[in-house]
């Protein structure tokens, strides 16, 4: 397994291979990160331990969702079977896959309890703001939070060490604390690349926004937009999951293959 750098212009071409490859399998591609969203809901409420269990299977979700973008980019129906690939793949994978979970978790709860530290208390919404509705006010309040600030610049290199890790552990066989390096290594050397990719999801994001903005006006206002507001959401985080797959197998090669597209769901590769 070796690093593959890419020029910046490939992060644009990731975004449009997740859209493109979501729309092949649509329903299939929002059920199953459907089904990742309502199991790890269901298990954060077991009492006491439930969230840091939530938490572990965030990495298997994440693999399990990258090996469904690789069969619907291949033209295959993804099977829900596909999002517990991580624990297929023998009991050496399946441990190193739940050693990984852990340290996200731990990892994750030690970025949320340091920014903690630095967080202000909100103050409460002005009376003469109608529930559910969000003023400006309320807007400048939230970004003067010190504490936001703490949780976003700890979480981008969190966020790194564990983008590829999952693919690396369970595609290439690498151990979870090495997977965690060549993952921060990987998003640091295709910077350019993982930028252009953030930011181009930024402009969907808020092409689609524009569109809700102005179809919920001719459609009747509020009670419109809470009718496609879920579904909608749904969809676009779907969308970008599919699109994670492509930013892995394009950052490494694997000895003898080509991309790591060669390794077909599962593959000890």
């Amino acid at each position: 397994m070796k690093l593959n750098l890419v020029p910046a212009r490939t992060g644009l071409q990731w975004v449009k291979l997740g859209v493109k490859t979501f729309f092949r399998q649509p329903l299939a591609m929002s059920g199953l990160f459907f089904m990742f969203m309502a199991t790890v809901s269901i298990v954060s409420l077991v009492p006491v331990l439930g969230t840091a269990i939530s938490l572990t299977l965030v990495p298997a979700a994440t693999l399990g969702l990258m090996a469904a973008s690789q069969e619907a980019s291949h033209g295959r129906f993804p099977m829900p079977s596909l999002l517990i690939s991580g624990f297929r793949a023998g009991p050496s994978k399946t441990r190193s896959m739940l050693i990984l979970g852990a340290m996200y978790a731990a990892g994750l709860m030690l970025v949320l309890g340091v920014s903690a530290l630095f967080g202000t208390d909100v103050p409460p919404v002005a009376p003469d703001v109608p529930e559910g509705e969000v003023s400006p006010e309320m807007v400048r309040n939230l970004f003067a939070n010190e504490g936001l600030w703490a949780a976003m610049v700890l979480y981008v290199p969190l966020l790194m060490a564990f983008w590829h890790a999952p693919a690396l552990v369970h595609w290439h066989g690498v151990s979870p604390l090495k997977s965690l390096f060549f993952s921060l290594l990987a998003c640091w050397s295709n910077k350019g690349a993982m930028l252009v990719y953030f930011f181009g999801w930024v402009g969907v994001f808020m092409l689609v926004g524009l569109f809700m903005s102005l179809l919920t006006t001719l459609l009747g206002g509020t009670q419109a937009l809470n009718l496609i507001l879920y579904p909608m959401v749904l969809f676009m985080a779907s969308m970008f999951h599919t699109s994670i797959y492509f930013t892995v197998r394009d950052s490494f090669m694997a000895e003898g293959a080509s991309a790591l597209t060669d390794s077909p769901p599962g593959d000890n590769a």
